[in-house]
Formats: structure tokens, C-alpha cells, sequence
């Protein structure tokens, strides 16, 4: 249908608007990308783009022949697999259980508290995990004592680390993702609840069979979207918590192209892993959508 040409010369001032921020992704997110031709070069800065040797594909092929790029891909895959496992689910069981709550007050201060932790950064919780979780008098291993229990090196044993950065970030964000499904909660009609209770349903027969089906479509929107960060563990707060006594079961590759790309001056391999990271992580986010577009009908465009 051909909109009036009154309706069509008002829309320009609102695609004028778009313009700074159109600008703004040009100049800061795809200008950049230009830098990726390294990944392809013998990168040397004093020589710059155009007269450093070019090498081809030797930094990808290099990539899977060290050790340590191995072990970074299986950890990353790893941790941010469980991340995701939990990052659904315990927000899924909060808000069942937060809206079984009927103390309105009590309600929205548990809210509050459990929301709060989202808005600190991993410097700050990074400070106070590696003060609690210490082995000379943290206040966890302190704890811990008092049940007979000795102390525990949280940030310094391979296998504690993994389980500690998983549960101190379902901690931090589990309480902001269930925004999401309280929303859902809110939107599901009243008389089914009505019904089911005249019928003489349990509140655990409505949950099961009303609550849960009428949730289905929001948690597989959520979970398939969460698949396209499959390959994102969280730098932010490895690189606030590990230590090279981890890098074995904590190494990621964020924090892998972080410490050989610029702590070793080994640009055009740091970018060759970051290029191969980030290719991988746009197919999954691609078949992501396609997923939540078939099994929820959710789509964007």
C-alpha cells in the first residue's frame, strides 16, 4: 500500500535521528574490522598494513596446532556450556517461586536484592570473591572450618575455579534474567488458575500444567538465543579471577588472545583467533534464530 505523501515527508525527521547512531556503529564497529587483514600478515606495527609479509592462513593453521589454543577452546566450550545450562534454569525456578509468594512487600524487597548484583561490575565482585574465597582467612573457608572442612584454594584449584566462576555469575545475573520470566508469569489468564482450583488442582498440578506450557515458548526463545554466546565464557570476569595456577581449566579464548595477541606482541595470531571466534559464534547466533523463528515463531526481521 502507498503511504500518503504527507505520512512519507514526516518520516524523514526520525530517519535523521538514526543518523548519529548509524554513524557512530560505522565509525567505532565496522571501520575497525579493516584491522582484521592482519590476521592474514606477519603483522609488524613499524611497517603497518600495507608492507607487513603476507602469509596467508599460517595463524589459523597455528591455531590448532598449539596446545594451549586447544585447551582454551575446550575450556571456553566448557564454561560457557554450564553457564548456559544454569543461567536458564535457576531463573526459571526463581520466578516460580517468587510469584508463588503473596507477601507483596517481602516480594518486591527479594526482587530488589537478587536485581542488585547485576549492576556491579566484575572489578568490584572480582575484589570481594578473591577476599571471601581466600584459603588464609576468607570468610567461606572460615565457614567452612567450623564443619570440620579444611580449607579449599577456590581461585587457585583447577577444578574449584571452574565451579566458582559459574556459580558467582548465575549469582550475579540470575536475578535480572528473571525479569524476563516473570513477564511471562504476568501474561498467562487468571481463569485457567481459576478452573484448575475448581477442578481441585494442587498449586503443583497448575504449575505443571498451566504455568510451565504456557512458559514453554519464552524459555526456548531464550535458550536457543543463549546458543549464539556458546563461545563467550565472560572475559570480564576470568580475567578479574584467574591466575596462571587455572590457566589449565580457566584459560578462555578471550583471555588466550588477550595475553598472546597483546602481552606477547603476537597480533596477527590474537586476531586470527578472535576472526575464528567470532565467524563460529555468527553461524550459531544465525542458526539460533532460525531455531527460535521455527520452534517459538519469534523473529526480528
Amino acid at each position: 500500500m502507498q503511504l500518503p505523501a504527507s505520512t512519507r515527508k514526516f518520516r524523514w525527521p526520525l530517519y535523521f535521528m538514526l543518523l548519529p547512531a548509524v554513524l557512530l556503529t560505522v565509525v567505532f564497529s565496522y571501520i575497525p574490522m579493516g584491522g582484521l587483514v592482519i590476521a592474514f600478515q606477519d603483522y609488524r606495527p613499524a611497517r603497518g598494513f600495507t608492507e607487513s609479509e603476507w602469509v596467508g592462513l599460517k595463524h589459523f593453521r597455528n591455531l590448532f596446532e598449539y596446545p594451549e589454543s586447544s585447551t582454551a577452546f575446550w575450556n571456553t566450550l566448557i564454561i560457557s556450556s554450564l553457564k548456559l545450562i544454569f543461567q536458564l534454569w535457576v531463573p526459571i525456578v526463581f520466578a516460580l517461586l517468587l510469584n508463588e509468594m503473596r507477601h507483596m512487600a517481602l516480594k518486591r524487597t527479594v526482587q530488589t536484592l537478587v536485581y542488585l548484583p547485576h549492576f556491579l561490575s566484575w572489578v568490584i565482585l572480582g575484589g570481594v570473591l578473591v577476599d571471601i574465597l581466600s584459603p588464609d582467612g576468607g570468610m567461606v573457608n572460615q565457614a567452612l572450618s567450623v564443619l570440620g572442612i579444611g580449607p579449599i584454594h577456590f581461585l587457585g584449584d583447577g577444578a574449584w575455579f571452574r565451579f566458582t566462576v559459574i556459580v558467582s555469575d548465575v549469582w550475579k545475573e540470575f536475578g535480572f534474567s528473571t525479569i524476563v520470566f516473570l513477564a511471562s508469569l504476568a501474561g498467562i489468564n487468571p481463569a485457567l488458575y481459576e478452573a484448575a482450583e475448581v477442578d481441585g488442582a494442587t498449586r503443583l498440578r497448575q504449575t505443571l500444567h498451566i504455568t510451565l506450557p504456557a512458559m514453554t515458548p519464552i524459555i526456548i526463545v531464550v535458550g536457543t538465543l543463549s546458543l549464539g554466546n556458546i563461545l563467550n565464557a565472560g572475559f570480564d570476569q576470568i580475567f578479574n579471577l584467574y591466575n596462571p595456577l587455572v590457566y589449565e581449566k580457566g584459560d578462555i579464548l578471550d583471555t588466550y588472545v588477550y595475553r598472546v595477541g597483546i602481552l606477547s606482541g603476537k597480533f596477527s595470531f590474537g586476531t586470527a583467533v578472535g576472526l575464528l571466534k567470532s565467524a563460529i559464534s555468527f553461524l550459531l547466533i544465525v542458526a539460533a534464530y532460525r531455531a527460535a523463528y521455527r520452534y517459538a515463531n519469534y523473529k526480528i526481521f
